[in-house]
């Protein structure tokens, strides 16, 4: 497996591990130099938001993945964690509506997460 769906794949069940909502992956890898994956959630309030990036930071971490940057912080309706090969972006309910980047981006590739949370349900 790669370093980048692996480095997906432990942050889509890091944030599906604390309840995140709507979570969706963008396969990237083809239309951008970017990243290879967006991993995109939403948080119901601002403490959910911290618990989802911090959930996410520490399952990469453990993996021996380390974060590049994050923009954004508890105050923010919108967190992006960058380590390089996957960003993760974690939003309030409004903002990722407002946003839309699965509209963004429709030229990637999603990726059905449910296959994803399954597999990890299965080890």
């Amino acid at each position: 497996m790669n370093n980048a769906k692996e480095m997906m794949e432990i942050a889509v069940n890091a944030l599906d591990e604390k309840k995140a909502i709507d979570i969706r992956v963008i396969d990237i890898s083809n239309v951008s130099l970017v990243a290879d994956y967006f991993v995109i959630a939403a948080a119901s309030n601002p403490n959910q938001m911290s618990a989802l990036t911090r959930n996410v930071d520490e399952m990469l971490t453990k993996a021996g993945y380390n974060l590049k940057s994050q923009e954004g912080n508890s105050y923010s309706t919108w967190i992006l964690l960058d380590y390089t090969d996957i960003i993760v972006h974690v939003f309030t309910e409004e903002d990722r509506e407002f946003y839309n980047l699965e509209k963004l981006w429709q030229d990637g590739v999603e990726i059905p997460v449910k296959d994803i949370i399954k597999k990890k349900e299965e080890q």
